[in-house]
């Protein structure tokens, strides 16, 4: 079941920053396989000459998915088979390196990029560099803090498709010391009901953090989560809860794990509860926020808790009644800045105290928009022969009917069918052509304002 709370204020500015969530590198941290379906996606081990089984999870060599790059192995000993090799991107001339992969219009993904440095280029510490989905410029990827400490570092964001490919992209920042890299990707499907109330024609998500409240040890992620998104523990001074029932997760639009909701944070009955999570402070930015609650004792007419939820101060919902089959409440548009406190107050008649099982926080982010490519804006491609050689004129039309007016042949293709159709190609024609602005294509000048078109090239 899912609750709506009360509407926010709409958007506000964002700050481009993202939290990043860590894993140890160490082989000691890898599951056994598990008799289950391989989860509906795209996993690729970036610079892998080979398929690498992990777990339950397939991870495809990235062979086919990008042109660029060269190919580089890490040798640390007991290193996780996914970080035992990675790509990276020494052309300093190319405005992006990009991988693509299909996709489906409208269907909604979780984008995971995944980086370990090892030394590749010989250097005690990695590089820093931007990534890019689609038009989009996602984040700084640092991951200096984490490789010091032996850690690998992801980013998540959700996104939709916005047509029959979506980019993935890398970009050197002016501060950029060495080669841009990256270990793994993922592009993994999600159910039309999760995460349904953002409107991903306007804005994506980036994980800030995904917690599993009253919890220790590991991260609870595939098989438990089918779409493998990673849980990880969170615990404070609250005493901690187990939970007698289980949840049904297609009972909630996002469909979090049952063993996510198996324990929870609670209080003595009458006593308010008072989380601080997540334990950073966060940018003044919008934010979607969903808390999961479930009362742990067994099914019963007694096992209930009813209990308001505030957030910095605000209310979030009123006389929630926390059963045990579950209950998700949730803000799409939510301002936060600074550290973040969830207030959980009683009813005065309620027989236990208030509790919470698990929550999310991704932070909201404009599009950056895509390339007109097809709607009214045509490439026509004028080819001249002349010995051995092919010269290619191109005009860019305002229609197909003055396209088709010159006495010439003329085709009418995008800018990623052109470049798909041409050898020799500059190592930056992939992605976006225009945007960000930025990291537009090599020799490609695009107009200014929004729809962004191709004037020439």
């Amino acid at each position: 079941m899912a609750s709506r709370i009360a509407s926010f204020p709409s958007f506000l500015a964002f700050v481009v920053v993202t939290v990043a969530t860590l894993f140890p590198s160490s082989s000691s941290q890898q599951q056994p396989a598990a008799a289950v379906p391989q989860p509906r996606g795209f996993y690729i081990s970036c610079g892998s000459d080979k398929d690498v089984q992990v777990g339950s999870i397939k991870w495809a060599k990235d062979e086919g998915f990008t042109a660029v790059g060269n190919a580089s192995a890490i040798n640390k000993p007991h290193l996780l088979p996914l970080l035992a090799a990675l790509r990276y991107f020494p052309d300093a001339t190319a405005r992006k390196y990009c991988y693509q992969l299909p996709v489906v219009k409208g269907t909604r993904y979780l984008v995971r990029t995944t980086y370990f440095y090892g030394g590749f280029d010989g250097g005690k510490e990695p590089p820093v560099f931007d990534q890019i989905v689609d038009g989009t410029l996602w984040s700084a990827v640092n991951t200096t803090d984490n490789y010091r400490r032996g850690m690998s570092t992801y980013f998540e964001m959700v996104a939709q498709g916005q047509g029959k490919t979506m980019s993935v992209c890398l970009a050197r920042r002016p501060d950029t010391a060495s080669s841009p890299f990256i270990s793994a990707l993922e592009v993994i499907d999600l159910a039309d009901s999760m995460y349904n109330t953002t409107d991903f024609s306007r804005f994506t998500m980036t994980t800030v953090v995904r917690s599993r409240f009253g919890s220790k040890g590991d991260i609870v992620s595939y098989p438990d989560d089918p779409y493998n998104r990673y849980w990880a523990p969170f615990a404070d001074a609250n005493p901690m809860v187990e939970s007698h029932s289980s949840i049904s997760p297609d009972d909630f639009w996002n469909q979090p794990p049952a063993k996510a909701l198996k324990a929870g944070i609670t209080t003595s009955r009458g006593k308010k509860l008072a989380v601080q999570w997540p334990t950073t402070e966060l940018p003044a930015a919008t934010y979607y926020v969903a808390l999961y609650f479930q009362d742990p004792r067994t099914a019963s007419p007694f096992s209930w808790r009813v209990f308001d939820v505030a957030v910095n101060g605000n209310d979030f919902f009123r006389g929630l009644n926390a059963s045990a089959a579950g209950v998700m409440v949730y803000s799409s548009m939510m301002q936060l800045s600074g550290k973040t406190e969830i207030l959980l107050t009683p009813n005065e008649t309620s027989p236990v105290g208030p509790l919470i099982n698990a929550g999310e926080i991704y932070q909201i982010v404009p599009l950056g928009g895509r390339t007109a490519t097809r709607d009214g804006m045509y490439a026509c491609i004028f080819f001249f022969i002349h010995d051995t050689n092919l010269f290619c004129q191109y005009f860019i039309q305002l229609s197909v009917s003055s396209c088709r007016s010159r006495p010439v042949s003329c085709a009418v293709v995008a800018m990623e069918d052109l470049a798909s159709s041409l050898k020799n190609l500059p190592p930056d024609w992939a992605g976006d052509p225009c945007l960000p602005q930025q990291h537009s294509w090599t020799g490609v000048e695009c107009s200014q304002g929004s729809p962004v078109r191709v004037l020439s090239l």
